[in-house]
């Protein structure tokens, strides 16, 4: 896989859950507002279902920021219901949850282990042009922080707003921001 920076989300339509319903989803769907596509190894497992609770606490402020959440695994949609049926945490989620069975999805975003035919734990920010601006590639075990990913989400929205300024490391929204220019070379 190579550098996916800038990389424009390619064709694609799954199935999908979300609140209490299936649906179709396809890029078109990630057009016009920020995006994040949220990889995880499967339902019904250990550690991804902290991290899709941990998205659903935070989801009304991904929302306010104008960014949809996916998530997605090589499950069905109908597994997904079926988890939604069986667990609390996951009953509460009101983001959609993409269903990729076939690997299209994974594998566009280089993410699929096809020989276990499950997706890593891949993050990605899409702007509202559908291109990455931000992406993190985790091993199955190892879970995320919606924390994190949302100040992340609200550095992208900065960095595109104000191109001649950017984010420096633990930035915030309201903090000082950077201008690079010459007189800045070295001096931080």
């Amino acid at each position: 896989m190579g550098n996916m920076i800038n990389k424009e989300v390619e064709p694609f339509r799954v199935s999908a859950f979300a609140n209490g319903e299936f649906r179709e989803v396809s890029q078109e769907d990630l057009k016009g507002h920020w995006s994040v596509l949220f990889f995880y190894p499967a339902d019904f497992t250990f550690v991804c279902p902290t991290e899709l609770g941990d998205l659903a606490d935070h989801y009304e402020e991904f929302q306010n920021e104008g960014c949809e959440i996916y998530s997605v695994s090589e499950d069905t949609h109908f597994v997904h219901k079926a988890w939604a049926d069986a667990s609390e945490t996951i009953r509460g989620i009101q983001y959609v949850m993409l269903a990729d069975p076939a690997g299209v999805l994974a594998r566009q975003f280089g993410v699929l282990v096809e020989e276990e035919g499950q997706a890593l734990r891949g993050t990605f920010i899409l702007n509202p042009a559908g291109k990455v601006k931000a992406y993190e590639i985790h091993d199955m075990g190892i879970g995320r922080n919606a924390e994190e990913l949302l100040r992340k989400v609200q550095a992208a929205k900065f960095v595109e707003k104000h191109g001649d300024q950017v984010c420096p490391a633990k930035w915030q929204p309201g903090e000082e921001t950077l201008s690079p220019s010459l007189d800045l070379v070295g001096m931080l």
